[in-house]
């Protein structure tokens, strides 16, 4: 009973911060908008908008907010189901090199000058593969060895991002839309790019959350739920499909955002004290769409005019956070 009582409390104090960093992200850019006017725009048809930033509101503003709360609960939710596959809070998709693949396929998109949604879709097909090779070789009997998982997702890294650094070495001047996926970037949100976003989030968290009770198998060990008649190979390997697909999707629109799929769940897990995915996977969920769009506000606001990348700011937070945890996993 304290339990669900105390799960119930999470949800609501979440939900609430995530208003509330709604209308703070709203109020705060170039044009300070109150609360008041917002309040008047969202609401009353008849507002009287004597200072014409209906069009800052709802074509530039809202679409922002909305994409980077989709972009934090598709990384976030990804990261729940990757650290359970993996077995590991360090596993995370911009480490292991989950996000770099996606980047890979979404320049090729870029350089054969193909449409958003085939972005999406070579960012999935090329992340699938190598979501595979990554579980293959990290794969040691019956586990997965954390230390080869992070030196193979760095080796890949590596060599797709030089490839990336070859293609804009060859674009030229016109390489900056690779640039910004390198840094992660939101500024090009529109309302069409979040109604596409909110289709593979539907999906995979649908999925994420029916498969939530096999998920909590695998805590106890591959070996131990084999033993309970689960298929672990197929389900691992349905995992970093799906987790692909929407890393894909995520990397497409607005490029590497990393260290998403590490701190909130394992903060998450933290505070619920629980690993349970019945638990985990929806509060990471609204948890990761938190966590960005504070990111993406501290990112536009902090320096303005002058504007950070979403990536740089969630660098910020995730490069130290991650050391953390290496160093609390060795004992140091």
């Amino acid at each position: 009973m304290n339990s669900s009582i105390n799960m119930k409390r999470i949800y609501l104090a979440l939900s609430l911060l995530l208003i509330i960093f709604i209308f703070i992200a709203l109020s705060l850019g170039d044009t300070k908008i109150s609360i008041k006017e917002i309040m008047g725009l969202l609401t009353d048809k008849n507002f009287i908008d004597e200072r014409n930033i209906r069009s800052i509101l709802f074509d530039v503003r809202l679409p922002r907010i909305f994409m980077a709360i989709l972009i934090g609960m598709l990384l976030a939710s990804s990261g729940t189901v990757v650290q359970t596959v993996f077995q590991n809070p360090l596993a995370d998709p911009y480490i292991i090199g989950i996000s770099a693949s996606a980047t890979f396929g979404a320049v090729i998109a870029y350089m054969l000058n193909l449409s958003d949604v085939m972005y999406g879709i070579l960012g999935f097909v090329t992340s699938v593969v190598v979501s595979l090779i990554i579980f293959r070789l990290s794969k040691s009997k019956t586990k997965t060895d954390i230390t080869t998982l992070l030196i193979v997702g760095i080796a890949i890294s590596s060599f797709l991002g030089a490839f990336t650094s070859f293609s804009m070495y060859m674009i030229g001047q016109d390489s900056f839309r690779i640039v910004a996926w390198m840094m992660g970037y939101v500024g090009a949100a529109s309302w069409m790019k979040v109604s596409i976003l909110i289709v593979p989030l539907a999906i995979s968290i649908m999925y994420f959350y029916l498969k939530r009770h096999e998920l909590d198998l695998l805590l106890s060990g591959d070996e131990e739920a084999h033993s309970l008649g689960l298929n672990v190979g197929k389900l691992k390997k349905n995992m970093l499909i799906v987790s692909s697909l929407i890393v894909g999707f995520s990397v497409a629109f607005t490029g590497m955002i990393g260290f998403v799929g590490l701190i909130v769940p394992h903060t998450i897990r933290l505070i619920a004290k629980s690993s349970s995915n019945t638990k985990l996977i929806p509060l990471s969920t609204l948890g990761g769409g938190l966590f960005l769009l504070v990111c993406d506000t501290i990112g536009r606001t902090v320096l303005n005019p002058v504007e950070i990348p979403i990536g740089v700011v969630t660098a910020f937070f995730g490069a130290p956070f991650f050391l953390y945890l290496a160093i609390r996993r060795r004992g140091v």
